[in-house]
């Protein structure tokens, strides 16, 4: 496929109006629309702000790649943009930016698309194209430009193919070659030398700076005369897979990536472990530091992606706990919605027929107490110490769990016991750091499974169950206890908590409490889920009525995608409202915290019980008053659209 297939030129901007970063996504976004490959501009500009928060797409040179892979798009497509004076779009070298591509690509891309974004990214490492892009006028040039370098490209691959056949014929007679290559990918650079590195390149997206990292490691060296092999991590999965054999070759490692990627086969190896953006401007530092050994020894310690001396990012206390608890709650919360709608489903059965029938007994073991939500705290406790302390952790972290959920320590234990589990770890790490090598191998699968359990489960005996089991025992009698007017004051906070940050650090602790009492109260007081489900439901609810009777201050392409946060709403899927709540904070997030504490607040002055932890309208005939349940939600929903749909502006139509 051609690059300029996607790259049309009806969407071409050849003089950018632009004078700041988010005028110049606007209009690219603008452009976009208008020829109708996005179906929902809100949340591709979600999307793309999204990946600017990660790292700048101002890649230096001029260049900045602005993208998104999303289901906001209808088609793949490259945006071309040119600003004569150019901007600031935040570039790693400071400078302005004069040449734009912004990439859409849909969440289903195929692989050939891919392919075609990756040859995009790697023609713009050569500073000469840039040049020659810039002297164009029109679209017709950009697209001959284009067409012609692809076609230069494709010449270069057949000569390379063509010699790497002529290659293996003449190793077959027994003469050598000028370079190294291998089936799994090319080694460029001198074969003479005895300079060997490996690198892997990963961005989050995988569609840009993974490859334009790797193209220019490998022009790099090849200008350096040193061998390197490249692996990439882009959007189609790992390319060219660093061999054991020539990662045990290699006098260093370059990690050029801004996610995780499998570290533990760096065991023992340097390793420079920098963002992908240096793979791409800072290449020839990184490839001498790593010929040179110039770089912290990696050690594996049974996980895939910690380091001990690599240089990472420092992250504050309060972000690396909250980190570690999300990861627990992210691999708890299939286990919530799962058996918590089976438990849903078998109290539906219940109300029509005994507690005594087959389907009742069946999908209340398989969701309840002794299936999903036995494991509950286990999961949350084992991953938040896997977070920590990586793999060894887990099962220190979810035995203890599993030992606060039988003393009735509950979701306080089982906490305690997975940040305990996590750092015991991490201590045992130190402490065993002294001995011999030899018996390294016998750490993670002997060492810290035996001493980590033996510390965490006494610890956890002797402390942390009779301490938590007691207070969590005081709590539930305390909130089971509380006057009306002290239910409705939590109701309010919690039902404004779902609504903050709309699945965030305080729409989470909100969850994750009513979780708690819910579970520990035996899954029979739901009043607190009752208070959270209503606060969550009423913001996508209150995005849709007010896209729907407020018209005017919406977009058309914002009015389609209100509709949708009525099926969210209804779902007790808060995140549908997070696209209009980037695009106008203020406005959006006032409103629907208003609307969510009143709807929080009313369940728990009418008394309303929801004995099922998911599942939004879908479980609403369990509560105890359900037609009060069902009359909160739109009340709260109702605050909020008001609110949005009077207070919002119309929006400023782009020329």
């Amino acid at each position: 496929m051609r690059i300029t297939d996607l790259m049309i030129q009806e969407t071409m901007i050849m003089d950018l109006q632009a004078t700041t970063k988010d005028e110049a996504i606007d209009e690219l976004i603008a452009s976009l629309n208008r020829s109708g490959r996005i179906n929902d501009p809100v949340l591709f500009k979600e999307m793309i702000y999204k990946r600017e928060a990660e790292s700048s797409t101002g890649i230096g040179g001029g260049i900045a790649m602005p993208h998104a892979k999303t289901t906001a798009v209808n088609e793949p497509t490259v945006v071309f943009a040119k600003s004569r004076k150019g901007l600031d779009f935040e570039a790693l070298d400071d400078q302005p930016a004069h040449v734009f591509f912004m990439i859409a690509a849909p969440e289903g891309a195929g692989n050939t698309h891919l392919r075609t974004l990756a040859a995009l990214s790697r023609l713009l490492i050569d500073s000469d194209f840039i040049s020659q892009l810039m002297s164009t006028d029109t679209p017709a040039e950009v697209s001959a430009l284009f067409d012609a370098k692809q076609a230069e490209a494709a010449e270069k691959e057949a000569a390379k193919e063509k010699a790497k056949a002529e290659k293996a014929a003449n190793a077959a007679s027994g003469s050598t070659g000028s370079q190294q290559q291998n089936t799994s990918g090319v080694i460029v650079g001198n074969a003479n030398s005895e300079d060997f590195v490996v690198a892997v390149t990963a961005c989050p997206t995988g569609i840009a700076h993974t490859f334009m990292a790797e193209d220019a490691l490998k022009k790099k060296a090849q200008e350096m005369g040193i061998n390197i092999r490249v692996e990439t991590n882009g959007s189609e999965g790992a390319q060219n897979v660093l061999t054991a054999d020539e990662i045990a070759r290699a006098k260093g490692v370059i990690v050029a990536a801004d996610k995780n990627v499998e570290m533990a086969r760096f065991d023992g190896k340097p390793v420079l472990q920098r963002p992908v953006s240096d793979g791409i401007r800072k290449s020839e530092e990184l490839i001498r530091k790593a010929v040179n050994g110039d770089a912290p020894i990696y050690r594996s310690q049974g996980g895939n992606t910690k380091e001990e001396g690599a240089s990472a990012g420092k992250i504050s206390v309060g972000s690396k706990i909250y980190k570690d608890l999300m990861n627990g709650i992210s691999h708890m919360l299939p286990f919530v919605v799962g058996g918590g709608i089976l438990l849903a489903i078998s109290f539906l059965f219940e109300q029509i027929a005994s507690p005594d029938n087959p389907i009742v007994q069946l999908l209340q073991t398989i969701g309840g107490g002794t299936g999903a939500f036995h494991f509950l705290i286990p999961v949350l406790a084992g991953f938040i110490a896997m977070s920590i302390g990586d793999r060894p952790a887990l099962m220190p972290g979810m035995v203890g769990g599993l030992m606060a959920v039988n003393s009735n320590a509950g979701f306080l234990g089982g906490l305690a016991a997975g940040f305990l589990a996590g750092y015991v770890v991490i201590g045992l790490r130190k402490a065993f750091k002294g001995l011999p090598k030899a018996i390294d191998g016998l750490k993670p699968i002997l060492l810290y499974p035996v001493f980590g359990l033996l510390i965490v489960g006494a610890i956890s005996y002797y402390i942390f169950d009779p301490v938590f089991g007691s207070l969590n025992t005081w709590l539930v009698d305390a909130l089971g206890n509380l006057g009306t007017g002290n239910k409705v004051l939590l109701g309010l906070l919690l039902g404004g908590m779902m609504a903050i940050d709309m699945g965030g650090p305080f729409n989470k602790a909100a969850y994750t409490f009513a979780i708690g009492v819910f579970t520990s109260s035996g899954n029979t007081d739901g009043a607190y889920m009752a208070a959270v489900m209503a606060g969550g439901m009423a913001p996508p609810l209150a995005i849709a009525l007010a896209t729907t009777f407020f018209k005017s201050k919406f977009t058309e392409q914002e009015r389609k995608s209100g509709l949708t946060n009525y099926v969210l709403g209804f779902s007790f899927i808060t995140e549908g409202a997070i696209p209009f709540a980037a695009a106008d904070p203020l406005r959006v997030l006032t409103s629907c915290i208003i609307g969510s504490a009143v709807a929080g607040g009313l369940t728990q002055l009418w008394s309303i019980n929801v004995p099922a932890p998911h599942g939004g309208i879908f479980v609403a005939a369990l509560a105890n008053h359900a037609l009060l349940f069902l009359l909160a939600v739109a009340i709260g929903a109702v605050i909020s659209g008001l609110i949005l749909g009077l207070w919002k502006k119309a929006p400023t139509l782009v020329k």
